[in-house]
């Protein structure tokens, strides 16, 4: 089958690369414990580095909630970035949602309101990224990038600033020096 589309693809993650999944965390756990985190400690170190060992199995369960990814804050940039690339590329939202069943609705009414211009068709909720076939993948975990064809760029979240990767970004501006 041929495809005349020369549009490349971008592949682009959800939870922590255009949703602050981190700042969720940091705000349930104030919530449950009343224990607060500054901004730049939720963004220099996992929220799993901050707590108290014996929290651990409860900051788990957060993502197991119907409304833990509800209403998310949006990465900074990240909106008017993807609109700009959205001219250029064809972009799918990709997110590994099956490990949180409860997280399907949450994020498809998310991404419905912050990205209404991206269809239905270009939202793809997956277990295993390596049957993504894109350009680009833009995803905060390196494991995502196991298999996958194309080239991927690691977004800089707290869980991995010491991961080395030949391609990473620190935020949307360095996607868009990239990528456009």
């Amino acid at each position: 089958m041929c495809n005349f589309n020369t549009m490349k693809r971008i592949a682009i993650d959800m939870d922590d690369v255009v949703a602050d999944a981190q700042a969720r965390f940091g705000e349930w756990y104030a919530r449950d414990y009343g224990i607060e985190f500054t901004p730049e400690q939720l963004y220099s170190a996992s929220v799993q580095d901050l707590i108290k060992p014996e929290h651990s199995s409860c900051i788990r369960e957060f993502v197991f909630h119907d409304d833990f990814f509800k209403d998310l804050p949006v990465i900074k940039d990240a909106k008017a970035v993807i609109a700009e690339l959205y001219k250029k590329y064809e972009i799918y939202f990709t997110t590994a949602a099956m490990e949180f069943p409860n997280s399907l609705l949450p994020k498809l009414a998310w991404l419905g309101e912050h990205f209404p211009y991206v269809t239905w068709k270009n939202i793809v909720f997956c277990g295993d990224k390596s049957i993504i076939n894109a350009d680009y993948m833009i995803d905060d975990n390196v494991r995502n990038f196991n298999g996958f064809i194309g080239q991927g760029i690691l977004f800089k979240a707290a869980h991995n600033h010491d991961v080395r990767w030949d391609v990473k970004v620190n935020n949307w501006q360095e996607v868009k020096e990239m990528l456009l």
